[in-house]
């Protein structure tokens, strides 16, 4: 079994701090700018899910890739979640994510693809929600091999 506690303390308005006792930094949250009393340039609730979301892929496909021997040069994904009003609730309708892995030209691209559908499927945090999560990775082969 693993914990984790994130404590919250609201510091007016509609912003607050989030720390942790065992992380040394503290993220300042508030409500999204599109939403009443929202603030601009703060992280968000919804920002920190799909940042949840994201970075859970990437350690999900870091520990796939290694198990199966995928080498690759490079890892970046940019994720993206849309929110709707849907019958008087605002509802998460969508999240996309869209991993672009960098392999070797030794490497397979559809073996890296499988790699990253793997991930997903797998990944703790996409199976705790129940909004749809679609994978749009890019596999880019490079001409230049490892060590180079």
């Amino acid at each position: 079994m693993h914990t984790y506690e994130v404590n919250l303390k609201w510091t007016g308005k509609t912003k607050g701090i989030l720390s942790s006792t065992i992380l040394p930094k503290e993220i300042e949250v508030a409500t999204p700018p599109e939403y009443h009393k929202g603030m601009e340039g703060i992280w968000s609730p919804e920002h920190l899910l799909i940042a949840s979301i994201n970075s859970c892929l990437m350690s999900t496909f870091l520990t796939i890739a290694e198990n199966s021997k995928l080498d690759f040069l490079s890892y970046e994904s940019k994720s993206i979640c849309t929110v709707e009003l849907i019958k008087g609730k605002y509802t998460l309708t969508e999240i996309v994510l869209k991993p672009k892995v960098v392999i070797p030209y030794s490497q397979n691209p559809e073996r890296a693809k499988h790699i990253l559908e793997m991930s997903k499927n797998v990944c703790l945090i996409s199976n705790a929600i129940k909004t749809p999560l679609l994978l749009d990775p890019e596999i880019i082969v490079s001409k230049t091999p490892i060590g180079i």
